[in-house]
């Protein structure tokens, strides 16, 4: 089995990291980048070039079958052993040890000495606290105080206390990282796609507790029968053309109310997954819906639709899902990555894996490929809640009706637990989205920066009103001089037979009187990751002459 580029240019940042530090290094590989083929190359090199024990750590068993299928299938010749509970396997003697943490984390010394230990998903090793990692690498040092640990994940943070690396942690340095769209460009993870639409969740009034929405108010106002009928009638219409849809719930009622809706009102069947689903049911279901067991081991038809609650987010591997439906708000940005990481896979049957945010999850966290933690903010430096007016683009505290700055009504917090409609962010940056706009109003006026000096050049400001409560701003620089002039003189020139005025109150005069050509409808650009959209055409109408404007009817 030869490794990919990528994959051995990780190997051999951890062998040169080992080699030249006394720390221990971690390897960010993205989710379906085959994290399991550059853990089986250590062990393997471990064992037969340095004569050394291996013991891989893992937290589902699903992890643990497919890092000991891989190491055995690398190098057959070497004695793979497997200790997990779960899987009824009690190994201890072999040279490559893959291990449950939840099976282990007492019998560290049952276990004698091993020289190096490769943590999947390593991101779960708490920086702080008791945690059964933290315990069984503490005593793991004490039988060995040589031994190296190696971490392989896909997200290097811990929503509780940001990058896993650190001095003082078991893991202390990125020695390699590899990004999404670098390996979507080369071909080898699916390329991801999202649903463009205009309608946003507000999340205002959901509580937070330890970092994460609270489950108690998420599932209370998840239980929206009009909400939920919304939402799975889009999902439905969305996905016509999917063979696999992945939905994750946010809570075990709301992913009950999921299946009903889909079974009454669209005659689908979905599968149900949680944490209380027996093994026998989850291992039907799973085979069901990944589409690899044989018909005739199966007691039903295979599954279209799969919803899960908390239970497929790591581990799980189906390379047929071409569709992720984040039905769940969370402020977990791993979580995030986790969940829309399982449509990164390739498939013969897939060209694209499109993602489905009912959660307004996206526009919290940014795009998938650039998720990071964000700084956690201290009590004096964090700024009151604020939201922006819709229409002036003012930040304003979250208690005003109506926008002090131009007088526009808020509307009222829905509360609602994830949006009818998926949003429109773009799941990769860089996503471009073009929608055309008809223009039902136009507002001039002047603008200046804040906290601009008094002899600031200012702009002209253009408000275009292209739906209820939706509006998109342009900035035409007037005042200013060069480049940004002479872009203002060329749109003044589209749009007036008189020349373009010297300062923005003329400029503003004249709009305001009638005396340039109306924008009829606009196209607008969002480019996912970036704060502002813009406009890049537009339709304009007749341009007023002395002719035309006698006739006018004022």
């Amino acid at each position: 089995m030869r490794l990919r580029n990528y994959q051995q240019a990780a190997v051999d940042a951890v062998y040169e990291h080992i080699r030249t530090r006394d720390d221990n290094p971690v390897a960010v590989l993205p989710t379906g980048a085959g994290k399991s083929l550059v853990l089986a190359q250590i062990a393997s090199d471990a064992v037969k070039r340095w004569n050394g024990r291996v013991l891989i750590l893992a937290h589902v068993k699903e992890l643990l079958e497919q890092n000991a299928d891989k190491v055995r299938r690398l190098c057959p010749d070497i004695d793979v052993g497997l200790y997990s509970a779960g899987l009824k396997k009690r190994d201890t003697n072999t040279p490559i040890l893959v291990a449950g943490i939840q099976s282990i984390y007492k019998r560290a010394c049952e276990l004698e000495s091993y020289d190096l230990i490769i943590v999947d998903e390593a991101h779960l090793i708490s920086k702080k606290g008791d945690g059964m990692y933290r315990q069984f690498l503490a005593d793991c040092k004490v039988i060995n105080p040589n031994v190296r640990v190696i971490g392989l994940t896909a997200t290097p943070f811990r929503l509780d206390s940001g990058m896993i690396c650190s001095p003082d942690h078991f893991l202390n340095h990125v020695c390699f990282e590899v990004g999404i769209k670098e390996l979507i460009r080369d071909g080898y993870l699916c390329p991801l796609v999202s649903k463009a639409g205009v309608n946003r969740a507000d999340f205002g009034d959901l509580r937070i507790r330890a970092g994460e929405f609270v489950a108690g108010d998420v599932e209370e106002l998840a239980g929206d029968d009009a909400l939920v009928s919304a939402a799975c009638a889009e999902i439905v219409e969305l996905t016509t053309d999917r063979r696999a849809v992945l939905i994750f719930a946010a809570s075990v009622a709301h992913g009950r109310q999921v299946v009903e809706t889909l079974a009454n009102n669209h005659d689908i069947e979905c599968g149900f997954v949680t944490g209380e689903t027996t093994a026998d049911e989850r291992d039907e279901l799973l085979a069901r819906f990944r589409g690899d067991a044989p018909k005739s081991l199966l007691t039903g038809e295979p599954l279209r639709f799969l919803c899960n609650v908390n239970v497929l987010t790591t581990g799980f591997d189906a390379p047929r899902v071409d569709c992720v439906v984040m039905l769940r708000p969370t402020m977990s940005p791993g979580l995030l990555y986790q969940c829309v990481g399982r449509g990164f896979r390739l498939h013969p049957d897939k060209q694209d894996c499109l993602v489905l945010d009912f959660g307004g999850n996206i526009e919290r966290h940014g795009p998938i490929d650039q998720i990071k933690p964000k700084e956690k903010a201290t009590r004096t430096d964090q700024a009151p809640p604020a939201k922006e007016c819709e229409k002036c683009h003012a930040l304003v505290a979250c208690g005003y009706a109506n926008c002090p700055e131009c007088g526009h009504t808020f509307p009222p917090s829905d509360r609602e637990a994830h949006d009818a409609k998926a949003s429109e962010a773009g799941v990769l940056s860089g996503e471009v989205t073009d929608t055309d706009y008809d223009v039902q109003d136009i507002v001039y006026r002047i603008h200046r920066k804040r906290d601009a000096d008094d002899d600031a050049p200012r702009c002209l400001r253009v408000d275009y009103m292209i739906g209820l409560d939706h509006w998109q701003s342009e900035f035409i620089c007037i005042e200013h001089s060069g480049f940004a002039r002479r872009k203002a003189e060329q749109w003044w020139q589209e749009r007036c037979i008189d020349p373009c005025p010297a300062d923005a109150d003329g400029a503003v005069d004249l709009a305001n009187a009638g005396l340039i050509a109306p924008t009829e409808s606009i196209t607008v650009r969002s480019i996912s990751g970036q704060r502002y959209d813009r406009i890049i055409d537009c339709r304009l109408g007749e341009v007023p002459t002395i002719a035309n404007l006698e006739e006018a009817p004022f």
